[in-house]
């Protein structure tokens, strides 16, 4: 019987972690929920180097479960169950109308799972990393409360503005990383070709070069001495910032570090806590509780740092303190949401006020994406002219000094 690693949250709301025996990764999530815990995580683990390899090609090329495939999912079922359509032929009907083979292959399951005699909630947590702990507890509320077609429109919402704020961030973050991948090809280019072309002009002088002239071309000799050794550790570098990213004290630090870059930073940050808002307000208005809403919301913010904080505001909520008590503790709210938090909060319409703020952080994400370059020009502007004036100085100082000489004779 193979083994799977698994990663989940115990009730305390731990994280929990290890190696379980089962049939197939759905068997093993049902062992996991049946024992209190939410897997959020289940993979193979490596029998041998030779079956990881086999895994590895394998996963390369089977098509994977997809953010839309699953927004599609919850508001088909939507509509086919507020029809009346009974759920194990809305889920044939779903399967058989999907383009995507791997979702087929995860409907096809849920379906023989509910033909088992389990409930659609504890289906869904056997593919935990097609359906969030988040969307399996809010489905479970709504089995609980008899409304679960209002929780998949609901879901639906959430869906789609995650998907949003998703695409924004990065359509904010393209255009600065290119530049900055543009002005590290032209370093390279100029180092390689330019500057060596210039050196041998400047061999020719006999005089002493100008000390910048002489930077620049120590620079360039030891890029052409050592491309190889550079190119192999830049390589290397990007491989390890990889793995790095894949230990939670990794992610966790860059998670943090992003939220400090000038300009993007706080982009970042506002389209994370946008994304904590709204799945807060959701949660809250489909009655879960609020301990638990804090620890299913910490999983879909998608920043280690500010899911860390959130998880603190749960441990602080525990103990009896208040929502905004623990938002101030948390630091990572301006004194307006603070505010609003504390309104909601007198007044028992926390949920509504939450989706306020949410809707207040997707405008200024929007406003700041709309003026992105014009922030951006002039760092950028300053950047170019320091680079163009290093390497004025350091090829036209010699030729200068040249011409000087040349009048003089």
């Amino acid at each position: 019987m193979p083994n799977f690693a698994y990663r989940g949250r115990n009730g305390a709301g731990e994280i929990v972690t290890g190696v379980m025996d089962g049939a197939t990764a759905g068997a093993v999530a049902d062992l996991l929920f049946g024992s209190g815990v939410t897997p959020m995580e289940i993979k193979p683990a490596a029998a041998s180097a030779v079956k990881a390899g086999s895994d590895i090609s394998i996963q390369l090329f089977k098509q994977k479960v997809e953010h839309m495939d699953v927004l599609l999912f919850s508001r088909q079922i939507y509509t086919l169950l507020r029809a009346g359509v009974p759920i194990m032929r809305a889920l044939a009907g779903l399967q058989e109308s999907s383009t995507n083979p791997a979702m087929r292959e995860v409907l096809q399951d849920l379906r023989e799972s509910l033909d088992s005699g389990r409930e659609l909630s504890m289906s869904l947590a056997r593919h935990p990393t097609v359906f969030t702990p988040f969307y399996q507890s809010m489905v479970r509320v709504g089995e609980m409360t008899g409304r679960l077609e209002e929780v998949f429109i609901r879901l639906f919402d959430h869906l789609a503005f995650e998907r949003f704020m998703q695409d924004q961030v990065k359509s904010a973050l393209r255009y600065p990383s290119f530049v900055v991948a543009a002005m590290g090809i032209a370093i390279v280019i100029v180092n390689i070709f330019v500057i060596p072309a210039f050196a041998k002009v400047f061999k020719g002088f006999g005089a002493e070069l100008p000390l910048m002239t002489r930077i620049l071309i120590g620079f360039s000799d030891f890029m052409l001495a050592w491309w190889p050794a550079l190119l192999v550790g830049a390589v290397a570098a990007f491989f390890g910032f990889k793995a790095w990213l894949k230990t939670y004290k990794g992610r966790y630090t860059w998670d943090r570090i992003k939220l400090k870059i000038p300009i993007a930073g706080k982009i970042i940050r506002k389209a994370t806590l946008a994304r904590f808002a709204a799945s807060f307000a959701l949660a809250s208005r489909s009655g879960v509780p609020i301990i638990q809403a804090l620890t299913n919301v910490a999983e879909t913010v998608n920043n280690a740092y500010i899911s860390d904080k959130v998880e603190k505001m749960r441990d602080g909520v525990e103990r009896g303190e208040s929502i905004l008590r623990t938002s101030i503790s948390a630091g990572v709210f301006t004194p307006v949401v603070l505010q609003m938090i504390a309104v909601g909060e007198e007044s028992g319409a926390l949920d509504d006020m939450m989706k306020e703020i949410a809707d207040m952080y997707q405008s200024e994400v929007e406003y700041e994406l709309k003026t992105l370059a014009q922030q951006i020009e002039p760092i950028l502007i300053v950047t170019l002219g320091i680079m163009v004036l290093i390497l004025a100085l350091g090829i036209f100082l010699p030729l200068w000094d040249l011409g000087k000489v040349t009048m003089k004779k």
